[in-house]
């Protein structure tokens, strides 16, 4: 009996037997990849319910600093981090990003962001948001789009510790 090989060869295999135990162990394979995928989205699940537990509790600042500069909404994310010495929420680092996206095209696309909002309005427009997503937002959520996000780690802010994977 011959099969394909893919480099379009034909490799002969000797019975029928061999190829169905073959066929067998590709079966173990897929399951067990299958096994290591529900796993790791276990982890996925766990790591996310342990970032959102841990992100409400760090309390929002309720006395703000001096007004900040800025150019864009992740350029203010980047000095809030500094200024207060906390982490965004992944959520809220998503939605900061997604604002500056929406400004490509428009006419004030390379105006600075600050002549165009007072800093101190968008400041408490990301702390209220921050809110939000460290208060009411669901572990399920997060993880789901952790899934889909496979740069995830990027947008969760290093403060987080990760966890050890043969726990």
């Amino acid at each position: 009996m011959k099969r394909p090989y893919p480099s379009n060869e034909q490799v002969d295999i000797i019975s029928s037997d061999d190829s169905s135990s073959s066929d067998a162990e590709m079966e173990v394979t897929t399951e067990c990849d299958s096994k290591q995928s529900i796993t790791s989205e276990g982890a996925l699940m766990r790591r996310a319910e342990m970032y959102q537990e841990y992100m409400k509790h760090i309390p929002i600042p309720t006395h703000r600093g001096s007004v900040i500069p800025f150019t864009s909404w992740m350029g203010l994310g980047k000095s809030i981090k500094q200024l207060y010495g906390q982490p965004l929420h992944y959520l809220t680092n998503i939605q900061l990003r997604q604002w500056d996206k929406l400004r490509i095209g428009s006419e004030d696309e390379f105006r600075p962001l600050d002549a165009i909002i007072h800093p101190s309005k968008a400041e408490v427009t990301i702390w209220l948001i921050e809110e939000v997503h460290r208060n009411t937002s669901s572990h399920h959520h997060v993880a789901n789009m952790w899934l889909l996000d496979p740069m995830h780690h990027a947008f969760v802010d290093s403060i987080f510790p990760q966890l050890d994977s043969s726990s």
